[in-house]
């Protein structure tokens, strides 16, 4: 049997989004109950990877020793929750760079799931924004939006996703737990 993995989004879904971007280690701050999301999640057979678009570092905001620190402290915090990232993939391009890593395209999630032998139509992918919605639909994962970051405004601008949303991860983690 295939592992069974939960694809999150990382602004705005597991931490604090800010508009003028996540810089620093000090910068990079759980949402209430993101961290033991995770680790329910885990405690129920899912493995949480994170897919992220860090365009910070195309703009020349932080560089990848900086993300490097920040994606340590999350899996530091991560684990003192009782929660395991199994892997993180991210996007360090800009919005025309014409890349197809960058959310909404979904090569970050065919990556993913080449890599970890994963099967996209069982996996769920949560996050914020239209794009994270709009890649997951496109790789054929299951999309779930989140209140959080800029779910809201997300879920306002477009009445017609037909989508699971919740009001943040750890209800959205509950609601994936018990369809098992």
């Amino acid at each position: 049997m295939t592992e069974s993995y939960v694809i999150l989004d990382r602004d705005g879904t597991i931490n604090v989004d800010s508009d003028a971007f996540i810089k620093s280690p000090e910068e990079w701050l759980p949402l209430a109950g993101s961290l033991e999301a995770i680790a329910l999640l885990n405690r129920h057979g899912y493995k949480a990877v994170v897919i992220s678009n860090q365009s910070g570092i195309a703009r020349g905001l932080f560089d990848l020793a900086m993300l490097e620190a920040i994606h340590a402290k999350m899996l530091r915090l991560t684990s003192q929750a009782g929660g395991h990232i199994k892997g993180i993939y991210f996007c360090p391009h800009g919005p025309n760079d014409n890349c197809d890593c960058r959310k909404p395209l979904d090569g970050l999630f065919l990556r993913f799931a080449a890599e970890m032998q994963a099967d996209l139509s069982r996996t769920f992918a949560i996050g914020d924004s239209l794009r994270d919605i709009q890649a997951a639909e496109s790789a054929g994962a299951k999309p779930i939006l989140v209140r959080t970051g800029k779910g809201e405004k997300t879920a306002i601008d477009n009445p017609q996703l037909n989508v699971p949303i919740f009001d943040n991860l750890y209800d959205a983690a509950t609601h994936i737990v018990s369809t098992r």
